[in-house]
């Protein structure tokens, strides 16, 4: 018998059995449901001979037995011993505490985890970082699509005609036939499960309504609406963390699922053709021919959801991203020891580590449509010898101005996860201070290219500027290299925030970070990931030394001139002398958050309180006048459509209308929902807007 946490933890439950669970339970136990769920999910489990076993009580012990896939999917897999049982609050309340699986289905040998669901934990979004990765009828001057707010007549159950969000903005995309009889009456009962969760907000989301929306994922499952049933599934993992309070809980992230959810099953419950909405269950893996792939830097991947794992991110000769992936069940002892785990790919025999640092010439090629490199049995692969960052294609990643290559990053739709674009960019740095848990930096100017005789007397070119200090924010004389000073700062440039992709522990994320920001004035390359949430904010994957300078990082050869900042920890020994990186002086107007003291606040706190403290706390402003005082001040700095949001929403949480008799009837949760979804969606595209904006320069 073992008791060790990790062997005895709870396996995860499929949602139909967690559901079928508590609809079997009477009104009087359902009420009991969530004290259980808390005192059940205290109790050690214990890993025997028979499967996981939960002492609920002197005659009651809750026997769970999962199958080969790790998962309880059958109601026979969980026993209990009790009386009442299998219709029993114990075993209720023990498949309710357990963790919820992902929505994807078991994938072939061929297939590696989708991104999007095995990284929540491991950036500040891992977002999910596998999630790498996840539409309304009119726009607002800010540049903002929203759907149409909740302006209709009528009451029942699912989203109104008059409410459909995004019927149009989709002309690029292919068409399909309209969704299915079945399909349609998944995404309506997803609808009415996810606006009774918006209505009750976290504190009253218990147990009950988290099953009815687990059912309700199941259905849309069964009628093949994938990307429904992973958002659904977002929701209740978000709505558990928020209710116990988890460290990595983002009152954000649920914001986010939930705006997903409605957006999604609100458009497919009115028959919306678009074929976004459904999505597909397996990443289908397509011949891509040849590749010859170079290797930029690994990601190392933990999930909320107990996955770990690695991505090694390549580039090809004319610029296309492609990634190795190698994620498993694990967590972060699986994520550490991927890093140097074999890439099966062909007979190519090299693991992520080397596979970051060289290439491979593939043959026999199959890609997802994500730019996952497959290993069928008909791939075939060639190490090549490595890169450095400063020759081909991977010294083209930094001759773009970020300003060019985040627009192009940030340029999809703010409420669709899936649409950002999660491929890194390259970029030179000067680390200017800190500021919370971020480092400062600014970019700088590429150095111009001069040829210089070598003792040999071959010609050879090198990274030479002349010093200029009338620049704003520019050393003076730091970091001086024999063919002259190091490159100026961008002129206008924004101030760039580097926050960590990773805080576990097991990762070196925060530590290089750390060590990074212990050296203002450092020159250091970068490659890293846009956070479209963010002004100004990189999540940084490599660094390097920027060629040419003194003031800049000293790797070990075996490095080979590249630091994976998920494995590879910096020393002290790694930087220079203090004297050589002179600090950077601030320019006037700096801000560090420009995104923080915009208006938008007002908005953003009203859609955060309506998930965590439901209906009624929106109805507080309306009825105390402080919507009106919000309204106004939104007018004032010009957010003419996110006053009128706000108003509807406040407006609509407080309507109560009145059977024949006079008495307060049911608050029409379905005018509630679409008036949310109205001023989330406004929210999400506005700022998407405004975080686009501070990467450009300053006029």
């Amino acid at each position: 018998m073992s008791t060790d946490p990790s062997a005895g933890a709870l396996p995860p439950a499929a949602p139909p059995v967690v559901a079928a669970a508590v609809e079997s339970l009477t009104s009087r136990l359902r009420k009991k449901l969530d004290a259980a769920v808390e005192q059940y999910a205290a109790v050690p489990a214990v890993t025997d001979g028979e499967g996981i076993t939960i002492t609920c009580g002197e005659d009651a012990v809750v026997t769970l037995s999962p199958g080969s896939s790790g998962v309880i999917a059958e109601e026979g897999q969980a026993r209990c011993s009790c009386l009442l049982a299998p219709r029993c609050l114990h075993r209720a309340a023990v498949l309710s505490a357990c963790p919820v699986p992902d929505a994807d289905t078991p994938a072939p040998a061929d297939t590696v985890v989708d991104a999007g669901t095995a990284t929540g934990a491991v950036t500040t979004a891992v977002t999910d970082p596998v999630t790498s990765t996840v539409t309304g009828a009119g726009t607002d001057a800010q540049g903002g699509a929203v759907p149409a707010p909740a302006s209709h007549t009528g009451s029942g159950s699912g989203p109104h005609p008059a409410s459909s969000a995004g019927a149009a903005g989709h002309a690029g995309t292919p068409e399909q036939a309209d969704p299915t009889r079945a399909q349609v009456a998944a995404a309506s009962a997803l609808w009415d499960a996810a606006a009774a969760v918006l209505s009750a907000g976290v504190p009253a989301a218990g147990a009950v309504p988290q099953a009815e929306l687990l059912r309700a994922a199941h259905t849309a499952r069964l009628a093949g609406l994938p990307n429904a049933e992973a958002a659904a599934l977002r929701v209740v993992r978000g709505l558990r963390a928020a209710r116990e309070r988890h460290d990595s809980h983002r009152l954000a992230d649920l914001v986010s699922a939930l705006r997903e959810l409605l957006l999604t099953a609100g458009r497919l419950a009115m028959a919306d053709p678009d074929p976004a909405l459904v999505g597909s269950v397996r990443r289908n893996y397509e011949q891509g021919g040849s590749l010859r792939v170079h290797g930029v830097c690994r990601e190392p991947l933990i999930s909320a959801t107990g996955y770990g794992g690695v991505v090694t991110h390549l580039v090809t000769e004319d610029g296309r991203w492609f990634s190795v992936a190698d994620v498993k069940p694990g967590g972060a002892a699986r994520a550490r020891g991927a890093a140097t785990a074999t890439v099966a790919i062909g007979s190519a025999m090299l693991n992520h580590a080397q596979l970051a640092r060289a290439g491979l010439l593939i043959t026999g090629a199959t890609i997802s449509p994500d730019g996952r490199l497959g290993a069928g049995a008909g791939v075939r692969a060639t190490p090549l010898p490595s890169r450095p960052w400063t020759t081909g294609p991977l010294a083209a990643l930094f001759a773009r101005p970020l300003a060019d290559v985040t627009g192009t990053r940030l340029s999809g739709d703010a409420w669709r996860e899936q649409d950002v674009a999660r491929e890194p960019v390259g970029c030179d740095l000067v680390i200017v201070g800190t500021a919370g848990d971020a480092v400062l930096a600014r970019e700088l100017l590429p150095a111009p290219a001069a040829e210089t005789t070598d003792a040999a007397g071959g010609v050879t070119t090198g990274s030479v500027t002349t010093a200029d200090d009338s620049v704003p924010g520019g050393p003076s004389g730091a970091g001086r290299t024999a063919g002259g000073p190091v490159p100026r700062a961008r002129p206008g440039g924004p101030l760039i925030r580097l926050v960590p992709a990773g805080l576990h522990p097991a990762l070196a994320h925060l530590d290089n970070l750390r060590r990074l920001a212990s050296r203002p004035g450092l020159l250091v390359r970068v490659v890293g990931r846009v956070d479209p949430d963010r002004a100004a904010t990189l999540v940084p994957l490599a660094v390097g030394p920027v060629p040419g300078a003194e003031a800049t990082l000293r790797l070990p050869p075996e490095w080979q001139g590249r630091a994976d900042l998920g494995y590879d920890r910096l020393q002290g020994s790694h930087l220079p002398p203090e004297d050589a990186c002179l600090p950077w002086q601030a320019e006037a107007g700096d801000d560090v958050d420009p995104l923080a003291g915009a208006p938008l606040w007002r908005v953003r706190r009203l859609v955060e309180l309506a998930v965590s403290g439901g209906r009624r706390a929106v109805a507080e402003p309306a009825r105390s006048g402080d919507a009106r005082v919000q309204a106004s001040a939104l007018r004032g700095a010009g957010f003419m459509a996110a006053a009128e949001l706000v108003t509807e929403l406040t407006a609509e949480a407080d309507r109560r209308s009145r059977d024949v008799f006079g008495r307060l009837a049911e608050s029409d949760a379905d005018r509630y929902a679409w008036a949310w979804l109205a001023a989330a969606t406004h929210l999400a595209a506005t700022e998407r807007a405004l975080v686009r904006a501070s990467w450009q320069p300053a006029v």
